[in-house]
This record gives C-alpha cells, sequence and structure tokens, in this order.
C-alpha cells in the first residue's frame, strides 16, 4: 500500500550501529536523499532526544532504517537489534510501551505498512541494507581518502551518514 506512507514530507533513514547512527534526509517529494548527520550514541534516552530534535527542525513524517540481514536473506542478531530499536524508537517517540507485538513497522518494503490504530502518527519501515555499509567504504576509501586533505571518514561519521543515505535512496527508488 504506497498510500500508506506519509506523502509530502520529508522521510529521515537511518544507520543504526553500536557507537553511532548515521542519518540521511528526503526532500518533501520523496525522491532525493542526502546525508545529514551522525549521532554518537550514548544511552538510548539521549539518542532519541537527538533524534527528536532532527524531527522537529525538519519537519519528519517517516523513517527508513537500514536492516541488517545476512546475505541468506536470515535475521541474525544484528536485525534483530535494528527491530528492537524501530520497535524502541516507536514507543519512545510516540510515548508508548514498547511492544513487537502490535508494532507499526513494516519490514522489507517500505511502501507497505502494518495495520496502525488512528492516535499513531510514526510511520517506520525497515529497509534490507545489505553491502550498503561496505559500498560506501569503498567508495570512501576509492575518493575521499585519497585526497590531499585525508578526511578521516570513521570518526567524522562520513561513512555512517553516507551508509544512511545509500539506504534511503534506495528505499525511495523502490518506492517511486
Amino acid at each position: 500500500m504506497v498510500q500508506s506512507r506519509p506523502h509530502g514530507v520529508a522521510l529521515l533513514g537511518l544507520d543504526v550501529g553500536k557507537k553511532t547512527i548515521g542519518l540521511a534526509l528526503s526532500d518533501p517529494g520523496q525522491t532525493l536523499a542526502t546525508p545529514l548527520q551522525t549521532i554518537r550514541r550514548t544511552k538510548f534516552t539521549e539518542d532519541m532526544e537527538s533524534l527528536k530534535a532532527v524531527i522537529a527542525e525538519y519537519d519528519i513524517g517517516g523513517f527508513i532504517l537500514g536492516y541488517p540481514v545476512n546475505m541468506d536473506g536470515s535475521e541474525g542478531p544484528r536485525a534483530q537489534s535494528t527491530r528492537d530499536f524501530a520497535i524502541e524508537m516507536e514507543a519512545f517517540l510516540s510515548s508508548r510501551t514498547p511492544q513487537a507485538e502490535g508494532s507499526h513497522i513494516a519490514v522489507g518494503d517500505p511502501s507497505s505498512q502494518a495495520p496502525r490504530d488512528d492516535n499513531s502518527k510514526l510511520w517506520i519501515a525497515l529497509w534490507d541494507e545489505r553491502l550498503s555499509t561496505v559500498s560506501v567504504e569503498e567508495f570512501v576509501d576509492k575518493f575521499v581518502q585519497k585526497r590531499k586533505t585525508k578526511v578521516n571518514a570513521k570518526p567524522s561519521g562520513l561513512i555512517d551518514k553516507l551508509a544512511a543515505q545509500v539506504i534511503l535512496q534506495s528505499a525511495l527508488n523502490f518506492m517511486e
């Protein structure tokens, strides 16, 4: 159901890692993703407060989280961790108790949506991110770190926000 996703508002792409969360922003027409920033993870509530500030500043209408499934498509520990993060994020941002049952998180197809109650305003989709970070790291190794400025990509958060951009752009292309 493509109509179930929010239209006319920006979407936020997230590349959720253990130490950082890379963020990318779509335009309100949901055609182009741009790298935004990287959040250094501390406590979950502080991470969510940082996200709330981004949501308010850019009028975010939904979220696409990179879903790191295994190469065979199965869900490993990293994918389960991302799913748990999405459930907790939904609960925190909508001030509800987290529950896997009845959550409003679409998996795999960002144009689809799990059934939701009328009080929920969050739209969250998990998007297969296999090899997104690897492709970004290869790009950075080839084009960024060889420049005279020697940008240190990992500590600067460049890889994380570029990976979020790749994830979000891939989902946006799929939804066109």
